[in-house]
């Protein structure tokens, strides 16, 4: 009997099978929890049957995390299908190409309230809106990494954007653990070639860079990254809340 058996998993941000959140979702789903996922567009739905055909998802449903109105429906599809979520997880995040390579001081004003309202935003409004549904002792998941913490050339916008996210984490593991003893924490994971990171100037380098550097010589997987998010995400994480959790080979406590 797995970890998770019995309990629903809502898996927001799979784009294909390189995603960190696919890895997240093949390590719940081998654990027994039911999954339930959202796609962008018909292109996305297309493209991402074959994976919730993989996952015997239950919830199959379209969801673009900037319109209010498409939370709303979406959590109301949820609703009639489950009646209630016991996870879910945030794999979602956007910045325009342009601004993630030179200098960060670039960004237009647009641009940059465009990836704070996707990458940052979205998650209060999908722990908002879902909280009547979430069961209690629920918990929620999001993925952020160092850049939030350190300059990462390039990584620009993106880095401000998850720096917010992760204080995002912290005032709702407040405020979430009080209303409904929920856990909210966020897994900060190491450079993984996915589609996001595609879009990210000379993103090999940084790759190469942190592969050298960590003390465990190595990049992470997916699979590693999964496994992190079924320990917080389960019993097993019961005690743990507003953790910003770093799963990249050690990297994050290299100075010089």
């Amino acid at each position: 009997m797995g970890i998770l058996e019995g309990k629903k998993a809502i898996v927001l941000g799979i784009a294909n099978n390189r995603s960190i959140a696919y890895g997240i979702a093949k390590a719940f789903y081998q654990e027994g929890a039911k999954i339930g996922m959202n796609y962008l567009n018909e292109k996305f739905q297309k493209k991402l049957q074959p994976i919730a055909d993989e996952f015997n998802a239950q919830i199959f449903e379209k969801l673009d995390v900037s319109s209010d109105e498409e939370i709303t429906n979406f959590v109301e599809k949820v609703k009639q299908i489950w009646g209630e979520v016991d996870i879910i997880v945030h794999s979602i995040a956007y910045a325009n190409k342009e601004y993630l390579r030179d200098y960060y001081y670039k960004v237009d004003r647009q641009s940059f309230l465009q990836a704070m309202d996707i990458s940052v935003y979205s998650f209060t409004a999908i722990a908002r809106e879902f909280l009547p549904i979430l069961n209690e002792g629920g918990s929620l998941l999001t993925l952020s990494y160092y850049g939030a913490e350190k300059v990462i050339y390039n990584y620009n916008v993106m880095g401000v954007a998850k720096a917010a996210l992760e204080a995002s984490v912290k005032y709702l593991a407040r405020d979430l653990g009080e209303i409904k003893k929920i856990r909210v924490n966020a897994i900060s994971a190491g450079p993984i070639k996915t589609l996001a990171a595609s879009g990210i100037a000379r993103f090999s380098e940084i790759q190469k860079i942190a592969e050298e550097k960590a003390p465990l010589k190595k990049t992470v997987s997916i699979e590693e990254v999964g496994r992190a998010a079924l320990f917080l995400c389960s019993d097993l994480g019961a005690g743990i809340t507003g953790e910003i959790l770093h799963v990249d080979a050690g990297y994050h406590i290299i100075g010089m």
